[in-house]
């Protein structure tokens, strides 16, 4: 029986729902796995039915209104070698008791480097290949210079896996681009595979009950607002939508998911035609069933509202660099609105709700980037790419 070791970054939930995805289509294989993160996901991926170990965290730092805070991050870089040095001890003991015959990482190298060091092959699931600075920073030439080294340098750290796959859709509609593109010392080794979000077509029957549930008409416009991110990250946010919601014409139709694992799977009423969740365990449903979907910006959430031709209004966490390029990249093909999450107000998320409802253009670009994507299969392409190493 082959012995498959996950290894997801542990900040947000979409490096762990990526390899949720490829993990569930190989269980039919009889693969023992395991997998090993920090923070929010261990409690994810143990719900979702996987053992899974945890390590020391190494974590950005937020401020208190729920942006990225470069200040205090620099701050605690002697903190993240320490944990770094840590991850890559316990990596090693992990594997060592587990005895894995391939180690799957989405964006964590301490895993990388304990495969290395054990002999045990491994690949790479990555859409952030180097690090960017805060978007304040853009006009400054050396900006792009710092970007471009460490691009490279983090490049030649990453090629220690076997293979480097970008779980995203090839130029010119990646969607990933300024984290991607242009570093040459993965150049050999990297592979656009297509998104790994979930792309099961769900049965009709299935999303009749979820309107039924909700007393929702297919005729009218339905919101999805699917917040997502670090627990610090959120709660303003969710504050200013839940405003937006009140004002909203009684004629739309939302869902509000607070995107914390561990809370309720119950629904709240809210105002006029809205419900809210702690945690939403029909999120696919409503990808299914949304006209708009409100996200953070984060990589496997615009994915997934592109597999089911949705266009987006982004609110990416303020200075969050490679949030805000994803959500660039959206608005620069013609798939969504992107909104500035520092002093936002209920009138910006509404107006921008207006606008895609009243402007066909935002659904078409969604409908003609779902066909793309459908020719690339990503979950499909990764597990085949697993299952090369046992046949």
């Amino acid at each position: 029986m082959a012995r498959i070791y996950f290894t997801p970054y542990g900040v947000g939930l979409g490096h762990a729902s990526r390899l949720l995805n490829v993990a569930n289509f190989l269980k039919e294989d009889k693969t023992k796995i395991r997998f090993s993160t920090f923070g929010e996901p261990v409690n994810y991926i143990i719900n979702s039915g996987y053992e899974c170990m945890n390590v020391p965290s190494i974590d950005f730092s937020w401020s208190n209104e729920g942006s990225f805070s470069l200040k205090n991050t620099i701050s605690n870089v002697p903190l993240w070698f320490k944990n770094f040095s840590r991850q890559v001890n316990k990596e090693v003991e992990n594997m060592i008791k587990f005895s894995p015959d391939l180690v799957v990482s989405d964006s964590r190298l301490s895993s990388l480097i304990a495969a290395k060091l054990l002999g045990i092959p491994s690949i790479l699931l990555l859409n952030q290949i180097k690090l960017l600075l805060s978007p304040k920073l853009d006009n400054y030439k050396i900006t792009r210079v710092y970007e471009k080294i460490n691009g490279e340098i983090l490049g030649t750290f990453w090629s220690i896996s076997e293979k480097i796959l970008v779980p995203d859709l090839p130029p010119p509609n990646t969607i990933s681009e300024r984290n991607t593109w242009d570093v040459m010392s993965v150049k050999k080794k990297i592979r656009y595979i297509g998104f790994i979000s979930d792309r099961n077509k769900i049965p009709q029957e299935k999303l009749n009950e979820i309107l039924k549930l909700l007393k929702f008409s297919k005729t009218k416009p339905i919101v999805f607002f699917h917040i997502s991110g670090p627990p610090q990250t959120r709660h303003t946010l969710i504050k200013v939508i839940t405003n937006a919601c009140k004002n909203l014409d009684s004629n739309i139709q939302y869902v509000l998911s607070e995107g914390n694992p561990n809370g309720a799977i119950f629904p709240k009423k809210m105002h006029n035609n809205g419900w809210y969740y702690e945690w939403c365990p029909i999120k696919d449903e409503l990808f299914a069933l949304s006209d708009i979907i409100l996200l953070r910006g984060g990589h496997t959430s615009i994915s997934q509202a592109i597999q089911y031709g949705k266009p987006v209004i982004t609110i990416p966490i303020e200075n969050h660099a490679e949030q805000l390029g994803n959500s660039n990249k959206t608005v620069k093909i013609g798939l969504g609105i992107k909104l500035d999450s520092k002093d936002i107000e209920s009138t910006s998320i509404e107006d921008a709700i207006y606008r895609i409802i009243n402007d066909q253009s935002f659904t078409h670009k969604a409908n003609e980037l779902k066909e793309i994507a459908k020719n690339l299969d990503g979950i499909h392409n990764v597990v085949n790419i697993i299952r090369s190493y046992f046949d």
